[in-house]
């Protein structure tokens, strides 16, 4: 049951009947069309005791170039698990155009017992119409505590000449998307090998941080790729049920 919602500007959320009744959905969805140099996108979400609920977006997100004289794109989400809470938060892909300017920081903070299963892409330039991100500033922050104490850290600081950056074998290889699984639950451990399998023929790595902390990190020449690998890490950790419809299109 949704207890309270407050929404202004253009990002909005919409309720659409979930793909299954166990699992109510929520859309979060920028009306704008995109993120301009100088926007400031603000989100916190808060799951209650024993609740459940699936955070997904309805299309991909597009980061604009950033005009001289503009201040970055400025995008903050805030998501809170109360004890026993099970939250999925699987938005769909970050398109960075060229020349585009966004600084970006998701804290995700779980009580005791609280399940989290989040995926976050990058997708470098509009690969689908042979776009690659030649220059532009990245820095990407995502945190996550549990109980009150740091677990994770990830950060992507990516500024200049973005593409030879992105070239050398030990940062991007040459690719041209990228992204983050991460499964925090007491049943992490338990996942790693089946994870492992699902990605099998993948550039990826699959690392169990903590007992109940497992993350994998994957890179795909394009967006289609990304996806693919994605989904097939996703339907393992989803105890494969559907995914939300936005996803299946």
């Amino acid at each position: 049951m949704l207890a309270e919602l407050y929404q202004r500007g253009c990002l909005k959320a919409r309720f659409p009947r979930p793909e299954s009744a166990a699992w109510p959905e929520a859309l979060l969805l920028n009306v704008s069309g995109g993120v301009a140099g100088g926007d400031h996108l603000e989100t916190e979400i808060a799951l209650g005791e024993n609740t459940r609920a699936i955070l997904a977006s309805p299309a991909a997100e597009r980061f604009y170039r950033v005009l001289a004289g503009d201040d970055p794109a400025r995008v903050s989400t805030t998501i809170t698990l109360a004890p026993g809470a099970h939250g999925e938060w699987l938005p769909q892909e970050s398109i960075l155009f060229n020349a585009c300017a966004l600084s970006r920081q998701i804290d995700v903070t779980l009580a005791a017992g609280a399940v989290f299963l989040g995926v976050e892409m990058l997708v470098f330039g509009r690969t689908a119409m042979g776009e690659r991100l030649q220059a532009g500033d990245l820095r990407d922050r995502f945190r996550l505590f549990r109980n009150g104490r740091l677990q994770l850290q990830e950060m992507t600081r990516l500024s200049g000449d973005i593409a030879a950056r992105l070239a050398g074998r030990a940062t991007g290889a040459g690719a041209g998307a990228t992204a983050l699984l991460v499964y925090a639950a007491a049943a992490a451990g338990a996942r790693r090998e089946a994870l492992r399998d699902a990605l099998a023929g993948v550039e990826a790595g699959v690392s169990l941080v903590l007992p109940d902390l497992l993350i994998a990190r994957i890179l795909a020449p394009d967006t289609r790729g990304l996806r693919r690998a994605v989904m097939a890490g996703l339907h393992v950790l989803r105890d494969r049920r559907r995914m939300p419809r936005v996803w299946q299109g």
